[in-house]
Protein backbone atom coordinates (compact mmCIF):
# COMPACT_ATOMS: atom_id res chain seq x y z
CA UNK A 1 0.00 0.00 0.00
CA UNK A 2 2.81 2.56 0.78
CA UNK A 3 4.68 1.30 -2.67
CA UNK A 4 1.00 2.42 -4.50
CA UNK A 5 1.25 5.71 -2.69
CA UNK A 6 4.88 6.76 -3.66
CA UNK A 7 3.87 6.02 -6.66
CA UNK A 8 1.20 7.97 -6.81
CA UNK A 9 2.87 10.76 -4.86
CA UNK A 10 5.43 10.91 -7.48
CA UNK A 11 2.69 11.66 -10.10
CA UNK A 12 1.44 14.32 -8.12
CA UNK A 13 4.79 15.95 -7.94
CA UNK A 14 5.49 15.95 -11.74
CA UNK A 15 1.72 17.14 -12.67
CA UNK A 16 2.01 19.65 -9.85
CA UNK A 17 5.42 20.97 -11.65
CA UNK A 18 3.41 20.83 -14.88
CA UNK A 19 1.18 23.35 -13.76
CA UNK A 20 3.33 25.72 -12.77
CA UNK A 21 5.08 25.81 -16.03
CA UNK A 22 1.71 26.63 -17.40
CA UNK A 23 1.08 29.28 -15.09
CA UNK A 24 4.08 30.97 -15.95
CA UNK A 25 3.56 30.71 -19.25
CA UNK A 26 -0.20 31.88 -19.03
CA UNK A 27 1.07 34.66 -16.93
CA UNK A 28 3.41 35.76 -19.52
CA UNK A 29 0.76 35.90 -22.49
CA UNK A 30 -1.72 38.38 -20.88
CA UNK A 31 -0.39 40.59 -23.58
CA UNK A 32 -1.20 38.44 -26.48
CA UNK A 33 -4.82 37.80 -26.64
CA UNK A 34 -4.68 34.71 -28.78
CA UNK A 35 -1.59 33.22 -27.16
CA UNK A 36 -3.57 33.92 -23.61
CA UNK A 37 -6.18 31.69 -24.71
CA UNK A 38 -3.86 28.61 -25.99
CA UNK A 39 -2.31 28.65 -22.62
CA UNK A 40 -5.14 29.01 -20.72
CA UNK A 41 -6.27 25.76 -21.98
CA UNK A 42 -3.19 24.31 -21.07
CA UNK A 43 -3.40 25.19 -17.58
CA UNK A 44 -6.61 24.33 -17.00
CA UNK A 45 -5.87 20.77 -18.77
CA UNK A 46 -3.00 20.70 -16.04
CA UNK A 47 -5.33 21.33 -13.17
CA UNK A 48 -7.53 18.61 -13.80
CA UNK A 49 -4.70 16.08 -14.29
CA UNK A 50 -3.64 17.33 -10.89
CA UNK A 51 -7.05 16.42 -9.17
CA UNK A 52 -7.21 13.11 -10.31
CA UNK A 53 -3.59 11.63 -8.15
CA UNK A 54 -4.76 14.39 -5.59
CA UNK A 55 -8.32 12.08 -5.50
CA UNK A 56 -6.38 8.74 -5.08
CA UNK A 57 -3.87 9.93 -3.05
CA UNK A 58 -6.37 11.22 -0.10
CA UNK A 59 -8.27 8.24 -0.16
CA UNK A 60 -5.31 5.60 0.06
CA UNK A 61 -4.00 7.46 3.09
CA UNK A 62 -7.80 7.47 4.43
CA UNK A 63 -7.78 3.45 3.52
CA UNK A 64 -4.55 2.81 5.24
CA UNK A 65 -5.41 4.98 8.35
CA UNK A 66 -8.72 2.92 8.94
CA UNK A 67 -6.64 -0.37 8.46
CA UNK A 68 -3.86 0.71 9.98
CA UNK A 69 -6.34 0.95 13.09
CA UNK A 70 -7.81 -2.01 12.55
CA UNK A 71 -3.83 -3.64 12.70
CA UNK A 72 -3.47 -1.72 16.10
CA UNK A 73 -6.36 -2.79 17.48
CA UNK A 74 -5.85 -6.10 16.81
CA UNK A 75 -2.00 -6.48 17.70
CA UNK A 76 -2.71 -4.48 21.08
CA UNK A 77 -6.30 -4.88 22.41
CA UNK A 78 -7.38 -2.79 25.43
CA UNK A 79 -8.73 -4.42 27.83
CA UNK A 80 -12.72 -3.90 28.27
CA UNK A 81 -12.72 -1.34 30.73
CA UNK A 82 -10.46 0.70 28.59
CA UNK A 83 -13.12 0.41 25.58
CA UNK A 84 -15.94 0.84 27.84
CA UNK A 85 -14.35 4.48 28.52
CA UNK A 86 -13.60 5.66 25.23
CA UNK A 87 -15.02 8.76 24.61
CA UNK A 88 -18.42 8.44 22.55
CA UNK A 89 -18.80 10.96 19.33
CA UNK A 90 -22.00 12.53 20.83
CA UNK A 91 -24.05 14.93 18.21
CA UNK A 92 -25.26 16.73 21.20
CA UNK A 93 -23.38 18.19 23.92
CA UNK A 94 -23.27 15.15 26.71
CA UNK A 95 -22.01 15.90 30.16
CA UNK A 96 -21.90 18.43 32.78
CA UNK A 97 -24.43 21.54 32.13
CA UNK A 98 -23.54 24.59 34.58
CA UNK A 99 -26.55 26.76 35.09
CA UNK A 100 -23.96 29.90 33.55
CA UNK A 101 -24.31 27.38 30.32
CA UNK A 102 -27.96 27.95 30.27
CA UNK A 103 -27.59 31.75 31.02
CA UNK A 104 -25.05 32.10 28.23
CA UNK A 105 -27.75 30.36 25.70
CA UNK A 106 -30.34 32.67 26.95
CA UNK A 107 -28.15 35.75 26.79
CA UNK A 108 -27.65 35.17 23.04
CA UNK A 109 -31.14 34.98 22.89
CA UNK A 110 -32.14 38.48 24.62
CA UNK A 111 -29.64 40.23 22.62
CA UNK A 112 -30.93 39.36 20.06
CA UNK A 113 -34.71 40.33 20.53
CA UNK A 114 -33.62 43.46 22.16
CA UNK A 115 -32.08 45.07 19.43
CA UNK A 116 -34.87 43.84 16.60
CA UNK A 117 -38.27 43.70 18.28
CA UNK A 118 -38.34 47.74 18.77
CA UNK A 119 -41.56 49.08 20.99
CA UNK A 120 -42.27 52.26 18.93
CA UNK A 121 -44.87 54.24 16.64
CA UNK A 122 -43.81 55.79 13.38
CA UNK A 123 -45.49 57.77 10.89
CA UNK A 124 -46.34 55.09 8.07
CA UNK A 125 -45.33 57.73 4.80
CA UNK A 126 -42.36 58.69 6.40
CA UNK A 127 -41.25 56.35 9.44
CA UNK A 128 -40.31 59.39 11.42
CA UNK A 129 -40.62 57.64 14.76
CA UNK A 130 -43.38 59.48 17.11
CA UNK A 131 -42.06 60.25 20.41
CA UNK A 132 -45.63 61.74 22.37
CA UNK A 133 -48.82 59.19 21.89
CA UNK A 134 -50.75 62.06 21.92
CA UNK A 135 -49.44 63.01 18.66
CA UNK A 136 -50.34 59.42 17.42
CA UNK A 137 -53.25 58.89 14.48
CA UNK A 138 -54.81 57.13 11.77
CA UNK A 139 -51.18 56.99 10.37
CA UNK A 140 -48.88 55.43 13.15
CA UNK A 141 -48.17 52.13 12.79
CA UNK A 142 -45.62 49.80 15.04
CA UNK A 143 -41.86 50.65 13.91
CA UNK A 144 -41.08 46.85 11.88
CA UNK A 145 -38.57 44.55 13.99
CA UNK A 146 -38.01 41.18 12.86
CA UNK A 147 -41.14 40.19 15.08
CA UNK A 148 -44.96 41.21 15.64
CA UNK A 149 -45.02 42.50 19.20
CA UNK A 150 -48.83 41.55 18.81
CA UNK A 151 -48.89 38.31 17.80
CA UNK A 152 -49.47 35.37 19.82
CA UNK A 153 -46.41 34.25 19.03
CA UNK A 154 -44.76 36.91 21.10
CA UNK A 155 -47.40 36.82 23.65
CA UNK A 156 -45.35 33.46 24.59
CA UNK A 157 -42.73 35.45 24.43
CA UNK A 158 -43.18 38.07 26.95
CA UNK A 159 -44.16 34.70 29.12
CA UNK A 160 -41.03 33.59 28.61
CA UNK A 161 -39.25 36.82 29.40
CA UNK A 162 -41.21 36.95 32.32
CA UNK A 163 -40.16 33.34 33.66
CA UNK A 164 -36.19 34.00 32.33
CA UNK A 165 -36.32 36.95 34.40
CA UNK A 166 -38.22 35.12 37.77
CA UNK A 167 -35.48 32.51 37.47
CA UNK A 168 -32.62 34.12 36.69
CA UNK A 169 -33.02 36.86 38.86
CA UNK A 170 -31.64 39.45 35.70
CA UNK A 171 -33.95 42.49 35.45
CA UNK A 172 -33.56 43.16 31.74
CA UNK A 173 -35.10 40.52 31.03
CA UNK A 174 -38.47 41.36 32.76
CA UNK A 175 -37.99 44.89 31.49
CA UNK A 176 -38.09 43.61 28.11
CA UNK A 177 -41.61 42.15 28.66
CA UNK A 178 -42.87 44.79 31.04
CA UNK A 179 -41.64 47.48 28.23
CA UNK A 180 -43.31 46.29 25.21
CA UNK A 181 -46.67 44.79 27.50
CA UNK A 182 -47.01 48.06 28.85
CA UNK A 183 -46.02 50.72 25.25
CA UNK A 184 -49.33 48.60 23.81
CA UNK A 185 -51.49 48.99 27.21
CA UNK A 186 -50.83 53.10 26.21
CA UNK A 187 -51.40 52.89 22.79
CA UNK A 188 -54.76 50.86 22.88
CA UNK A 189 -55.87 53.87 25.31
CA UNK A 190 -54.61 56.42 23.40
CA UNK A 191 -57.19 54.72 20.63
CA UNK A 192 -59.97 53.70 22.75
CA UNK A 193 -62.42 55.89 21.91
CA UNK A 194 -61.86 55.52 18.44
CA UNK A 195 -64.85 53.79 16.12
CA UNK A 196 -63.12 49.90 15.95
CA UNK A 197 -63.30 50.46 11.89
CA UNK A 198 -60.98 53.42 11.68
CA UNK A 199 -57.39 52.63 10.95
CA UNK A 200 -55.09 52.28 13.78
CA UNK A 201 -52.16 49.72 14.90
CA UNK A 202 -53.93 48.02 17.63
CA UNK A 203 -56.93 46.52 15.85
CA UNK A 204 -56.30 43.10 17.30
CA UNK A 205 -56.41 44.74 20.88
CA UNK A 206 -59.25 47.21 20.67
CA UNK A 207 -61.50 44.50 18.54
CA UNK A 208 -60.61 40.99 19.06
CA UNK A 209 -61.90 38.70 16.66
CA UNK A 210 -60.48 35.57 17.08
CA UNK A 211 -58.70 33.49 20.41
CA UNK A 212 -55.74 33.48 18.70
CA UNK A 213 -55.87 37.22 19.00
CA UNK A 214 -56.32 37.08 22.68
CA UNK A 215 -55.69 33.99 24.77
CA UNK A 216 -51.77 34.13 24.84
CA UNK A 217 -51.55 38.07 25.37
CA UNK A 218 -54.06 37.58 27.68
CA UNK A 219 -51.91 34.79 29.91
CA UNK A 220 -48.86 37.29 29.33
CA UNK A 221 -50.47 40.65 30.36
CA UNK A 222 -52.49 39.48 33.22
CA UNK A 223 -49.01 37.13 34.45
CA UNK A 224 -47.17 40.25 34.17
CA UNK A 225 -49.61 42.26 36.58
CA UNK A 226 -49.74 39.35 38.91
CA UNK A 227 -46.05 39.55 39.49
CA UNK A 228 -44.81 42.83 38.56
CA UNK A 229 -45.74 46.76 38.15
CA UNK A 230 -47.62 47.41 35.28
CA UNK A 231 -49.01 50.54 33.72
CA UNK A 232 -52.68 51.18 35.26
CA UNK A 233 -53.76 51.57 30.94
CA UNK A 234 -52.92 47.14 30.96
CA UNK A 235 -56.13 46.33 33.28
CA UNK A 236 -58.41 47.52 30.40
CA UNK A 237 -56.99 45.55 27.70
CA UNK A 238 -57.10 42.36 30.10
CA UNK A 239 -61.04 42.67 30.91
CA UNK A 240 -61.44 42.93 27.30
CA UNK A 241 -59.73 40.23 26.36
CA UNK A 242 -61.26 37.93 29.40
CA UNK A 243 -64.78 38.94 27.82
CA UNK A 244 -64.12 37.70 24.71
CA UNK A 245 -62.85 34.46 26.03
CA UNK A 246 -65.73 33.72 28.11
CA UNK A 247 -69.13 35.38 25.99
CA UNK A 248 -67.80 35.68 22.13
CA UNK A 249 -65.12 32.71 21.82
CA UNK A 250 -67.42 29.62 19.77
CA UNK A 251 -68.29 27.08 21.63
CA UNK A 252 -69.47 23.59 21.16
CA UNK A 253 -72.74 22.87 22.83
CA UNK A 254 -70.98 21.65 26.12
CA UNK A 255 -68.66 24.38 25.99
CA UNK A 256 -65.59 23.30 24.75
CA UNK A 257 -63.83 25.83 22.72
CA UNK A 258 -63.81 25.13 19.06
CA UNK A 259 -63.57 26.61 15.39
CA UNK A 260 -65.74 26.37 12.48
CA UNK A 261 -62.24 26.03 10.35
CA UNK A 262 -61.53 23.94 8.50
CA UNK A 263 -65.37 22.22 9.35
CA UNK A 264 -68.10 23.43 11.85
CA UNK A 265 -67.17 22.50 15.36
CA UNK A 266 -63.68 21.53 14.70
CA UNK A 267 -60.92 21.51 17.86
CA UNK A 268 -57.56 22.39 17.14
CA UNK A 269 -54.96 21.60 19.88
CA UNK A 270 -53.31 24.64 19.66
CA UNK A 271 -56.45 26.51 21.34
CA UNK A 272 -55.46 24.18 24.51
CA UNK A 273 -53.04 26.77 25.44
CA UNK A 274 -54.75 29.78 23.20
CA UNK A 275 -56.87 29.27 26.76
CA UNK A 276 -55.91 27.22 29.60
CA UNK A 277 -53.58 29.56 30.83
CA UNK A 278 -55.20 32.99 29.83
CA UNK A 279 -58.06 31.36 32.08
CA UNK A 280 -55.28 30.38 34.93
CA UNK A 281 -53.81 33.47 35.05
CA UNK A 282 -57.42 35.48 35.01
CA UNK A 283 -58.09 33.55 38.16
CA UNK A 284 -55.12 34.66 40.00
CA UNK A 285 -55.82 38.03 38.83
CA UNK A 286 -59.12 38.10 39.76
CA UNK A 287 -59.18 35.86 42.85
CA UNK A 288 -62.39 34.22 41.28
CA UNK A 289 -62.00 30.44 41.13
CA UNK A 290 -64.70 29.61 38.12
CA UNK A 291 -61.74 30.26 35.81
CA UNK A 292 -59.61 27.24 37.34
CA UNK A 293 -63.08 25.53 37.06
CA UNK A 294 -63.56 26.62 33.20
CA UNK A 295 -59.74 25.52 32.72
CA UNK A 296 -59.87 22.04 34.07
CA UNK A 297 -63.15 21.63 32.14
CA UNK A 298 -61.59 22.73 29.00
CA UNK A 299 -58.12 20.84 29.42
CA UNK A 300 -60.53 17.84 30.33
CA UNK A 301 -62.80 18.35 27.59
CA UNK A 302 -60.24 17.99 24.88
CA UNK A 303 -58.29 15.18 26.16
CA UNK A 304 -61.62 13.08 26.42
CA UNK A 305 -61.70 13.70 22.12
CA UNK A 306 -58.18 13.87 21.17
CA UNK A 307 -56.38 11.99 24.04
CA UNK A 308 -55.35 8.53 22.58
CA UNK A 309 -54.13 6.43 25.92
CA UNK A 310 -52.49 3.97 23.75
CA UNK A 311 -49.92 6.18 22.46
CA UNK A 312 -49.72 9.11 25.39
CA UNK A 313 -50.14 11.83 22.44
CA UNK A 314 -52.59 13.93 21.53
CA UNK A 315 -53.73 13.89 18.06
CA UNK A 316 -53.79 17.38 16.35
CA UNK A 317 -57.27 17.84 15.25
CA UNK A 318 -60.44 16.91 15.36
CA UNK A 319 -63.74 17.24 13.99
CA UNK A 320 -67.41 16.53 14.93
CA UNK A 321 -69.11 13.90 12.90
CA UNK A 322 -66.20 13.00 11.27
CA UNK A 323 -65.35 9.12 11.91
CA UNK A 324 -62.56 7.84 11.52
CA UNK A 325 -60.11 10.36 13.16
CA UNK A 326 -56.91 10.50 10.93
CA UNK A 327 -54.61 10.77 14.07
CA UNK A 328 -51.32 13.48 13.30
CA UNK A 329 -49.61 13.40 16.12
CA UNK A 330 -47.88 17.15 15.45
CA UNK A 331 -44.69 17.92 17.82
CA UNK A 332 -45.93 21.67 17.94
CA UNK A 333 -49.66 20.99 19.01
CA UNK A 334 -48.65 18.32 21.84
CA UNK A 335 -46.17 21.13 22.89
CA UNK A 336 -48.89 24.02 23.13
CA UNK A 337 -50.99 21.07 25.20
CA UNK A 338 -47.96 19.88 27.80
CA UNK A 339 -47.30 24.09 28.12
CA UNK A 340 -51.51 24.07 28.93
CA UNK A 341 -50.83 21.25 30.91
CA UNK A 342 -48.06 22.50 33.40
CA UNK A 343 -50.34 26.05 33.80
CA UNK A 344 -53.08 24.23 35.26
CA UNK A 345 -51.10 21.85 37.36
CA UNK A 346 -48.77 25.27 38.49
CA UNK A 347 -51.81 26.95 40.46
CA UNK A 348 -54.94 24.52 40.21
CA UNK A 349 -55.49 24.39 43.99
CA UNK A 350 -54.26 20.98 45.53
CA UNK A 351 -58.21 19.94 46.56
CA UNK A 352 -59.41 21.23 43.47
CA UNK A 353 -61.52 17.72 42.52
CA UNK A 354 -60.19 17.30 38.51
CA UNK A 355 -56.35 17.90 39.85
CA UNK A 356 -55.34 14.10 40.59
CA UNK A 357 -56.86 13.45 37.09
CA UNK A 358 -55.53 16.45 35.45
CA UNK A 359 -52.10 15.27 36.69
CA UNK A 360 -52.55 11.53 35.30
CA UNK A 361 -53.31 12.65 32.37
CA UNK A 362 -50.01 14.85 32.13
CA UNK A 363 -47.60 12.15 33.69
CA UNK A 364 -49.29 9.91 30.45
CA UNK A 365 -48.36 12.55 28.30
CA UNK A 366 -44.89 12.74 29.43
CA UNK A 367 -44.34 9.21 29.80
CA UNK A 368 -45.44 8.88 25.61
CA UNK A 369 -43.37 12.10 24.70
CA UNK A 370 -40.60 10.61 26.74
CA UNK A 371 -40.24 7.58 24.41
CA UNK A 372 -40.26 9.35 21.51
CA UNK A 373 -37.27 11.57 21.94
CA UNK A 374 -34.25 10.93 19.79
CA UNK A 375 -30.80 10.23 20.28
CA UNK A 376 -29.42 13.89 19.29
CA UNK A 377 -32.11 15.27 22.53
CA UNK A 378 -34.59 16.56 20.37
CA UNK A 379 -38.25 15.19 18.88
CA UNK A 380 -39.58 14.95 15.06
CA UNK A 381 -42.41 17.13 13.57
CA UNK A 382 -44.65 14.62 13.00
CA UNK A 383 -43.85 12.21 16.80
CA UNK A 384 -44.02 9.17 15.69
CA UNK A 385 -42.54 9.57 11.99
CA UNK A 386 -38.83 9.18 12.15
CA UNK A 387 -38.44 10.44 8.75
CA UNK A 388 -40.14 13.64 9.08
CA UNK A 389 -37.68 16.40 10.41
CA UNK A 390 -36.43 17.23 13.87
CA UNK A 391 -38.31 20.57 14.95
CA UNK A 392 -37.16 23.29 17.90
CA UNK A 393 -40.57 24.69 18.98
CA UNK A 394 -42.42 21.09 19.70
CA UNK A 395 -39.13 19.81 21.34
CA UNK A 396 -38.13 23.03 23.12
CA UNK A 397 -41.99 22.81 24.92
CA UNK A 398 -41.29 19.24 25.72
CA UNK A 399 -38.13 20.17 27.57
CA UNK A 400 -39.68 22.73 29.01
CA UNK A 401 -43.05 20.63 30.25
CA UNK A 402 -40.71 17.70 31.76
CA UNK A 403 -38.18 20.00 32.91
CA UNK A 404 -40.84 21.80 35.16
CA UNK A 405 -42.74 18.53 36.20
CA UNK A 406 -39.40 17.75 37.53
CA UNK A 407 -38.93 20.78 39.41
CA UNK A 408 -42.26 20.92 41.05
CA UNK A 409 -42.07 17.00 42.53
CA UNK A 410 -44.53 15.96 39.61
CA UNK A 411 -42.14 13.66 37.64
CA UNK A 412 -39.43 11.26 39.21
CA UNK A 413 -35.82 13.91 38.59
CA UNK A 414 -33.96 10.33 38.62
CA UNK A 415 -36.48 8.95 35.57
CA UNK A 416 -36.44 12.13 33.27
CA UNK A 417 -33.38 14.28 34.61
CA UNK A 418 -31.18 13.18 31.85
CA UNK A 419 -33.93 13.51 29.39
CA UNK A 420 -34.49 16.54 30.13
CA UNK A 421 -31.08 17.59 30.44
CA UNK A 422 -30.54 15.98 26.85
CA UNK A 423 -33.11 18.17 25.38
CA UNK A 424 -31.50 21.38 26.74
CA UNK A 425 -28.36 20.59 25.35
CA UNK A 426 -29.92 19.91 21.84
CA UNK A 427 -31.78 22.98 21.82
CA UNK A 428 -28.73 25.18 23.12
CA UNK A 429 -26.87 23.90 19.33
CA UNK A 430 -30.02 25.42 17.62
CA UNK A 431 -29.57 28.91 18.77
CA UNK A 432 -26.92 30.93 16.83
CA UNK A 433 -24.10 33.45 17.60
CA UNK A 434 -26.41 35.94 17.48
CA UNK A 435 -29.61 34.62 18.89
CA UNK A 436 -31.79 33.46 16.33
CA UNK A 437 -33.26 30.17 16.83
CA UNK A 438 -32.67 27.57 13.70
CA UNK A 439 -35.09 24.85 12.31
CA UNK A 440 -38.29 25.66 13.58
CA UNK A 441 -41.86 25.24 11.69
CA UNK A 442 -43.73 28.10 10.30
CA UNK A 443 -47.51 28.70 11.18
CA UNK A 444 -49.24 25.51 10.28
CA UNK A 445 -52.97 24.55 9.79
CA UNK A 446 -55.06 21.36 10.34
CA UNK A 447 -54.50 18.82 8.32
CA UNK A 448 -55.63 15.37 7.28
CA UNK A 449 -52.63 13.88 5.29
CA UNK A 450 -48.96 13.53 5.93
CA UNK A 451 -47.53 15.49 3.21
CA UNK A 452 -49.16 18.62 4.71
CA UNK A 453 -46.66 18.31 7.74
CA UNK A 454 -43.75 16.77 6.31
CA UNK A 455 -43.46 19.80 4.65
CA UNK A 456 -44.37 22.19 6.83
CA UNK A 457 -40.91 25.12 5.87
CA UNK A 458 -38.48 25.96 8.48
CA UNK A 459 -37.19 29.30 9.51
CA UNK A 460 -35.15 31.55 11.79
CA UNK A 461 -37.75 33.58 11.54
CA UNK A 462 -40.93 31.68 12.47
CA UNK A 463 -41.43 33.66 15.85
CA UNK A 464 -42.76 30.11 17.07
CA UNK A 465 -39.81 28.96 18.73
CA UNK A 466 -38.52 32.13 20.77
CA UNK A 467 -40.70 32.09 23.66
CA UNK A 468 -41.03 28.54 24.39
CA UNK A 469 -36.86 28.37 24.18
CA UNK A 470 -36.83 31.13 27.15
CA UNK A 471 -39.47 29.11 28.58
CA UNK A 472 -37.02 25.75 28.31
CA UNK A 473 -33.73 28.16 29.76
CA UNK A 474 -35.71 29.02 32.62
CA UNK A 475 -36.41 25.93 34.00
CA UNK A 476 -33.06 24.36 33.19
CA UNK A 477 -31.41 27.01 35.27
CA UNK A 478 -33.99 26.07 37.68
CA UNK A 479 -33.21 22.82 37.54
CA UNK A 480 -29.29 22.88 37.36
CA UNK A 481 -29.19 24.80 40.40
CA UNK A 482 -31.79 22.50 42.44
CA UNK A 483 -30.08 19.20 41.38
CA UNK A 484 -26.75 18.15 40.72
CA UNK A 485 -26.06 15.62 38.05
CA UNK A 486 -22.58 14.14 36.42
CA UNK A 487 -21.26 11.28 35.01
CA UNK A 488 -21.90 7.83 36.66
CA UNK A 489 -20.82 4.68 33.79
CA UNK A 490 -20.19 7.51 31.19
CA UNK A 491 -24.01 8.47 31.38
CA UNK A 492 -25.58 11.52 33.04
CA UNK A 493 -27.16 10.29 36.68
CA UNK A 494 -28.32 12.37 39.70
CA UNK A 495 -26.23 11.86 42.50
CA UNK A 496 -28.59 14.39 45.02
Amino acid sequence: MYYIQALILNTFVLELENLSVSLAYLLKSTTHPRKMIAAYNIFRKNLTDLATPLMILFLSILSVHTYGQDIIQRGNVPDQGTLRLLKPDYKTPYGTTKPNDVKATLDHIYSYLAEFTPYQLVDKDTKAVILELSKADSKSIFKRGDFNLLHYTWAVTYTGMLEVGAATLDKKYTDYALNRINFIAKVADKYRTISPSDPNPVKPILDPKTLDEVGAMTAAMAKASNNTSTTPELRPVIDNFKDFIMKKQYRFKDGTIGRNKPFPNSLWLDDLYMSVPALMQLGILTKDTKYFDEAARQYLQFSERMFKHTTGLFMHGWVQDMSPHPEFNWGRANGWAILAETTLLDDLPENHPSRSKILSLYREHVNGLAKLQQGSGLWHQLLDKNDSYLETSGSAAFAYGITRGINNGWLDAKAYGPQALLAWNALSTKVTANGEIKDTCVGTGLAFDPAYYYNRPVSNFAAHSYGIVLLAGAEAYRFLQKYSYDTSDTSIMRFK
